[in-house]
């Protein structure tokens, strides 16, 4: 690039930033956003917000996103009042970090709250390229495994670095879950590599005070229940575990465990990668089960009859239970992120929630907001 070019591209970045802070009309949602007063529950530390920021579509999940867009739609973001931003090395092979990074590198540390993760090292590749990624654009960095105690460190280290941080304060242990294609049946033996690595590793971190919590982050059950008996984490991120198309295994076998140790769960992909907001996906795969269908339908039905936005309503849904600490949406837009904070504030009647109980769609005893 030349240096005119350059210099004319991070001009009008600056100057795009400056707008968006002057005109967000959601500047006065931080005080009303739910918040939870105890940034330290029972010894274990969790996000002070409900409403935070997921950070797939930031690293060209799905689609390749524009950095200046990204970096606005972080801005609408903090303008709004959101304080917790998720990310990960995995997310466009360092290109979420890296671009939250550039934006947070102003902010004052402690008024905000970074998480990342661990299980993949990155490594240059020029122009990396592999059948199946969800990751769209140009990538430089081919990546592989690794839970071990010194794969742990380094990975950390270099989050720091991509981010521009001198800590951070959650730190998830990766995809080591049955879904993962790279595993399949093997995921056990990368967790065992994991419990006496990187469990304790970011147990030392965690004393040494460059991270505040850890936990694991994955889209199943099974690892989130095995860590809980054999470690001391903190806090989870239950990826496409808890919405209303499907919430039964969190609530009923992870939640009361991790109630029980005064742990936390943040919830990702609470929209099902967008399906609930009226994308044409379901979670990570482009088929759309015919069940996610036909509850969607029934779902939207119910919606109308009491003239509710179903994208408050799966966004409320999934910060309801006390023990979630953050749910996390993605957005790459000011308006989807506008869109998002300002579902939290929505109100919905109580009939709209005892209809989806009667119609079972939502379990009998799963929380619902107040109204």
């Amino acid at each position: 690039m030349q240096r005119r070019t350059f210099i004319q591209q991070g001009s009008l970045l600056a100057m795009s930033l400056a707008t968006i802070g002057r005109a967000s009309a959601f500047a006065d949602i931080y005080e009303q956003n739910q918040h939870n007063q105890k940034e330290n529950f029972m010894g274990k530390f969790r996000p002070k917000d409900k409403i935070g920021m997921g950070g797939v579509a930031i690293g060209n999940g799905f689609q390749e996103n524009p950095d200046i867009e990204c970096l606005e739609s972080m801005s609408a973001a903090w303008d709004a009042g959101v304080r917790y931003f998720d990310t990960s090395p995995w997310y466009g092979l360092g290109i979420s970090e890296r671009r939250m990074g550039m934006f947070l590198k102003d902010k004052p540390k402690e008024d905000y709250i970074v998480s990342t993760k661990i299980g993949r090292i990155l490594k240059p590749h020029d122009n990396f390229k592999q059948e199946g990624l969800m990751w769209n654009g140009r990538m430089n960095f081919d990546y592989t495994y690794d839970y071990s105690s010194e794969g742990t460190r380094k990975s950390v280290e270099d989050s720091l670095q991509r981010l521009g941080l001198p800590t951070i304060d959650i730190v998830f242990i990766h995809d080591l879950s049955p879904d993962n294609a790279d595993m399949g049946d093997d995921w056990v033996k990368y967790y065992d590599i994991a419990k006496e690595g990187a469990m304790k590793e970011l147990t030392k971190m965690r004393e040494e005070g460059l991270i505040k919590a850890w936990g694991f982050g994955v889209n199943t059950i099974e690892p989130i229940l095995r860590a809980i008996d054999d470690s001391d984490p903190d806090i989870f991120l239950s990826a496409c575990q808890y919405s209303l198309i499907h919430h039964i295994d969190d609530l009923d076998k992870v939640f009361p465990k991790v109630a029980e140790r005064n742990m936390s769960i943040v919830v990702g992909a609470p929209l099902c990668a967008g399906f609930l907001a009226g994308k044409n996906r379901y979670l990570y795969g482009k088929e759309i089960p015919e069940f996610a269908a036909k509850k969607l339908e029934r779902l939207k039905t119910v919606a109308q009859r009491h003239e509710v936005d179903l994208l408050a309503a799966s966004l409320q849904f999934s910060a309801a239970p006390d023990v979630v600490s953050a749910v996390i949406p993605g957005a790459h837009t000011v308006e989807q992120v506008q869109e998002n904070v300002a579902a939290f504030k929505k109100e919905i009647p109580k009939a709209f929630w005892d209809d989806l109980k009667k119609e079972n769609l939502i379990a009998a005893h799963a929380p619902v907001p107040k109204a």
